[in-house]
């Protein structure tokens, strides 16, 4: 960008190199940072949440770079020091690379990290000889549990997660609501000119004054909102998280003066999760509604909470799919699910430019059939919490014939034992070999 201010009519063609560098930067930033919330448990999906709204949130950087160059600052001098500070993050993400993925809630548990104190059994000690090579000592690193991604052998294949219906539902929802987004981020200034001028042919100079200071000021304002990413987000993860800590097992104590006792989950892990991914999704899409009919009404102070929808939905959208990839695909497939619902959401994001090219060409500027359009299109986003709801129901019903043949064995049991063997000490007399 720097290099093609010096000359914009021969260095143009870098404008595009350079912005499709940036967004492309920016996207793999977030994903690769993505797996540092697997560090925090049962609020996993929050942290999550909060990361990506701070990506979000990014944008109210511009309205600044805006307002330093209507100070005077050239546009040179501030694309280098973008540049400069891109460095400085290129440079942190080198200088603090791990030495080893971080593993999943699922694949490890953080509360049987031994103290530094405590001084390991013989078989723990064997236990870190066999995990040394790979997961370092046991007192500092983690435990694996045999669900993990490296301790199962047949491991769900990729392609079973791409063509999964959760998935291809997926994929739906999140290609209409980034259409729906970002359509309404490209013509935004288009809207607010038709709210002042209602779209007269020949509009008089006083109100086409008028037009530039409203849409200077209304983007101003957007722009500004897009912090509310940063505070709204968590309330997303909050929901996802919802009462995951009460499908945790009670852990042993670490001391050998009790009983150990090992206290059956409250609720399955896997349900809670598809249900808390449905609320979240439904919740969403009702917001996407919201967002929707507001775009429908005349009047530009309205618009304001407008803005503050979008931003919500485009925040929560990508938390809620995050967590849903995170809750029931293997940690191993998720970057590339997500790295390729991003890439088939872009495409489908495309078709806003024919939209646009309608709105200002035969619609006249006039975009409410271009949202009416969209709000019916937005209803689609409801498909996947629909399945996500018969999903878990399949998921109980499950629960409920495993429940159900374990309590037959628990029963047959005691009676096996007493017809087809005899009891030992049955008669209060240790038994004596013959």
């Amino acid at each position: 960008m720097a290099l093609s201010a010096f000359n914009p009519h021969a260095l143009s063609e870098l404008i595009f190199l350079a912005v499709s560098l940036n967004g492309f930067g920016g996207i793999c930033l977030t994903f690769t940072s993505l797996t540092l919330p697997n560090m925090f448990g049962a609020v996993s999906s929050t942290v999550m949440s909060l990361m990506i709204g701070s990506y979000a949130s990014s944008a109210v950087t511009f309205p600044g770079v805006k307002l330093i160059y209507e100070a005077g600052v050239s546009f040179r001098v501030i694309m280098w020091m973008w540049a400069g500070l891109a460095g400085l993050v290129f440079f942190n993400c080198f200088i603090n690379w791990p030495t080893e993925g971080f593993p999943t809630p699922d694949e490890v548990d953080y509360s049987k990290i031994e103290t530094l104190q405590e001084p390991p059994s013989s078989d723990e000690k064997a236990l870190g000889e066999q995990l040394s090579p790979k997961n370092g000592d046991v007192r500092h690193s983690t435990e694996k549990l045999p669900n993990g991604s490296d301790g199962v052998p047949n491991a769900a294949p990729f392609r079973r997660s791409v063509f999964s219906p959760i998935f291809l539902w997926s994929l739906i929802t999140m290609g209409m609501t980034q259409l729906r987004i970002i359509f309404f981020m490209g013509a935004m200034n288009k809207m607010l000119e038709f709210l002042v001028t209602h779209g007269e042919e020949h509009p008089s100079e006083q109100m086409v004054i008028e037009a530039e200071e409203k849409v200077s000021f209304y983007s101003s304002i957007f722009g500004t909102l897009q912090l509310l990413c940063l505070a709204t987000c968590p309330l997303i993860g909050y929901i996802m998280d919802w009462r995951m800590k009460d499908c945790e097992e009670e852990k042993p104590r670490p001391t050998g003066t009790e009983p150990r006792q090992t206290v059956v989950p409250k609720r399955d892990r896997k349900i809670q999760k598809v249900t808390n991914a449905m609320r979240a999704f439904t919740f969403t899409n009702v917001l996407l509604l919201a967002f929707g009919c507001c775009c429908l009404i005349d009047s530009l102070p309205l618009q304001i909470l407008t803005f503050i929808l979008h931003t919500m939905v485009r925040g929560f959208i990508h938390s809620c799919c995050g967590g849903l990839y995170a809750a029931v695909y293997p940690s191993n497939h998720f970057g590339t699910l997500t790295g390729l619902q991003s890439m088939i959401s872009a495409v489908l994001a495309l078709l806003q430019q024919p939209l646009f090219v309608v709105m200002v060409g035969s619609l006249n500027g006039d975009p409410y059939w271009i949202n009416v359009g969209l709000i019916l299109f937005s209803l689609g986003g409801f498909l996947l919490p629909g399945y996500l709801f018969y999903h878990r129901g399949q998921l109980l019903r499950e629960k409920e014939a495993r429940d159900k043949r374990a309590a037959e064995r628990e029963v047959l049991a005691p009676n096996n034992g007493a017809t087809n063997g005899y009891k030992p000490h049955s008669n209060g007399v240790a038994a004596v070999e013959a």
